[in-house]
């Protein structure tokens, strides 16, 4: 908020130049937002993905979990007057394979009543077919 009072003052000031590095800061700001958000929700979706891999089967609940994250990962990632996103598909596979290890975590205290280790877990599932799952939900292919 800050911010905007300060670019409200330059612009009455006249001082374009100024302003202008103001309006790039709350745009980086944003897009950082954005981006973190994606990332959490990223997180989401692969846990479910991963329980729903390692177990062999879905919950209605796990199913709903999904269905949410990649709403609002397309939602987030959608840039509504530019047309377009902010993230390319690669940049969705290079955020989803850093949230991997987060989700596996957190899948391994879920999964089989939390029976395995990570290390374990990891080894029933295929990292890269659930994130390849997880980035055709998401573009919808």
């Amino acid at each position: 908020m800050e911010e905007l009072i300060t670019l409200k003052e330059l612009l009455h000031q006249g001082n374009i130049a100024e302003a202008l590095l103001i309006v790039e800061e709350l745009e980086e700001m944003s897009k950082s937002d954005k981006l973190n958000k994606i990332f959490s929700y990223g997180i989401i979706l692969l846990l479910h993905l991963i329980k729903q891999a390692a177990e062999n089967r879905t919950t209605r609940s796990w199913n709903l979990s999904i269905r949410n994250s990649v709403t609002q990962i397309q939602r987030t990632n959608r840039r509504h007057k530019a047309k377009g996103t902010y993230m390319t598909e690669d940049e969705l596979r290079e955020t989803l394979q850093e949230a991997y290890d987060l989700a596996l975590e957190k899948a391994a205290l879920e999964a089989f009543e939390g029976q395995y280790q990570t290390e374990e877990l990891g080894k029933l599932v295929n990292q890269e077919e659930i994130i390849q799952q997880a980035i055709d939900l998401i573009i919808e292919k």
